[in-house]
């Protein structure tokens, strides 16, 4: 998975340049930050400004003719806090979709000009580019829809577009209804939801996907993504998210992008720092400060007061609307968040450090995998083989099934690197390979640890929560990705005297990598119980005379 833009990084490529200017230029606004103030031009915040500078970044191997193609992302994801200001900076971009530069068209040798009047507005509005600059063009017959979950839900964006065309130049240009705009060339901006079956088999050029975070297969909505994003291959058309931070327990829209390997797709997600706990005044008032930077119209006090009287009922959805965090509705075991606070960059361990091993197994549907911990706390992904390959098998990746033998070269390879004191693994679907690795490295050392074993599994996991969560605890981790999903997956189901083991959140969300970690810890924690972490004794050599 590639990494969210956190806001930090240098704009230092090629872009088209041109479109926040025409945006400026062209999209005019009555009403800013709920203050009617008569029109003025659409001024972007920072984060806005970066956002749309990324979207629209050219590759430097573009060329003349590409649509797409030309461009380094074929399609973003902002995800920022309520009221930040995504419905007005997204009705910009879509009307800049609608009738502004928008396709490249070439690198500039210098001298060149955009001029308005070459293409049916009379604003009398030009640009000049730069040497080497990226150049643009509109579309000669856009085709765009602006898509949610309700037609209340699409007004978020619509909106602001209707102010913006109305208030301004493109009121020449584009015809506002009240569920579509028409366009030159027989172009259109239509709004749908997913009871507008007919209009989503259409090619687009286009998709404002608002709110994605509760895009999800109950409401229709994950078939209404896929289906556009069919009409925008079809196009060579590109599409953008918007949305507030979601429940990772309801595999919405957002979610997969957010966790998609995919290079080609930008993501701007600025997470507060994971030390921070909502439920504390302060702390709350540090993240609110730290995800709505750059959104001067927001008062902060309206924030905290929204946010606290949500908090009283709904404590994880006030986290995530205005919090900006992807946070666990009720039942949640471990907090992402919590648990990514606890990131260490330092590398795996020398081989030869004294280890610990978690293993959980399947066969076809779900994961297996090994976690690794070092006596001070650290735990992390082991690698094996020639290619260091984590020590992670998804079936999927493996014809449908898991492979036993890569497995067990890996277990081999673990003990002949590390000093491996303690194995612990849950038996299910692994028995015979148990009694293998049991026979090799010996009985003491491998060991059969049942998860379906209620107290003794509450207990491991409790233990693990505490030390994640408590402020002096050494425990650190390697920052694996996928143990962090597994880990935001897994919830409690309820055991009776008040214990619990680990579920999954739903079918195909996996926690195997979470079991690991949690069998990692209790093999390292009893490890030290038993007086394994001190150092050997040397041994003494005698010289018999």
């Amino acid at each position: 998975m590639a990494a969210a833009d956190d806001g930090t990084w240098p704009l230092d490529f090629p872009t088209l340049t041109v479109v926040p200017d025409w945006i400026y230029e062209h999209c005019l606004l009555e009403s800013v930050g709920g203050l009617v103030r008569g029109p003025q031009h659409f001024q972007m915040y920072d984060w806005q400004l970066r956002s749309t500078a990324q979207f629209y970044r050219v590759r430097p191997d573009a060329r003349l003719g590409q649509l797409s193609t030309a461009f380094h992302y074929r399609r973003g994801q902002i995800v920022a806090p309520q009221k930040s200001g995504k419905g007005p900076w997204t009705a910009g971009i879509v009307a800049a979709e609608a009738v502004g530069p928008v396709l490249f068209n070439g690198f500039a040798e210098g001298g060149e000009v955009f001029d308005c009047r070459d293409h049916g507005c009379g604003c009398g509005w030009a640009y000049e580019y730069e040497p080497g600059e990226p150049m643009g063009r509109p579309w000669t017959t856009p085709l765009i829809q602006i898509t949610a979950t309700s037609e209340d839900q699409t007004d978020n964006i619509y909106r602001p577009l209707q102010q913006m065309i109305r208030n301004g130049p493109l009121a020449e240009l584009m015809k506002v209804g009240e569920q579509f705009i028409r366009l030159p060339g027989d172009g259109r901006v239509d709004v749908v939801t997913s009871s507008a079956q007919s209009r989503l088999g259409n090619p687009i050029t286009f998709a404002a996907q608002d709110e994605t975070g509760i895009w999800t297969e109950g409401n229709k909505m994950t078939k209404v993504a896929t289906t556009q994003r069919r009409g925008l291959a079809g196009m060579s058309g590109r599409s953008l998210e918007t949305t507030n931070g979601w429940d990772p327990g309801e595999n919405s829209v957002a979610q997969k992008t957010a966790e998609t390997k995919r290079q080609d797709v930008y993501r701007l997600h600025r997470l507060p720092p994971g030390d921070l706990d909502y439920k504390k005044k302060a702390e709350r008032r540090k993240i609110h400060a730290y995800v709505y930077q750059g959104s001067g119209h927001i008062d902060l006090d309206s924030i905290e007061g929204e946010a606290a009287e949500l908090l009283e009922k709904e404590p994880a959805e006030a986290e995530r609307f205005f919090g900006n965090r992807i946070v666990a509705g009720m039942g949640a075991w471990l907090q992402q968040d919590r648990w990514d606070a606890r990131h260490e960059d330092r590398g795996l361990p020398e081989p030869g450090t004294r280890i610990v091993l978690g293993f959980d197994g399947s066969d076809v549907d779900d994961w297996t995998g090994l976690r690794a911990e070092t006596l001070d706390g650290f735990q992390f992904t082991p690698l094996y083989g020639p290619d260091d390959r984590p020590t992670i098998w998804d079936p999927e990746e493996w014809e449908g099934q898991v492979p036993r033998l890569e497995v067990s070269a890996a277990v081999d390879h673990l003990f002949s690197t590390y000093d491996v004191i303690r194995f612990y693994g849950d038996p299910p679907y692994w028995t015979s390979e148990l009694a293998q690795w049991r026979a090799q490295h010996g009985e003491k050392r491998v060991i059969e640890w049942h998860t379906a074993r209620v107290v003794q599994m509450h207990a491991a996991c409790e233990q693990l929560v505490t030390d994640v969560l408590k402020a002096d605890s050494p425990f650190r981790h390697d920052g694996c990705e996928t143990t962090s999903i597994h880990v935001r997956n897994a919830r409690k189901a309820a055991r009776p005297a008040n214990r619990y083991v680990l579920r999954k959140a739903a079918h195909h969300q996996k926690i195997d990598l979470a079991v690991c970690s949690v069998l990692a810890h209790e093999a390292a924690q009893d490890a030290i119980a038993a007086g394994q972490a001190r150092p050997k004794k040397k041994s003494r050599m005698v010289i018999l005379r």
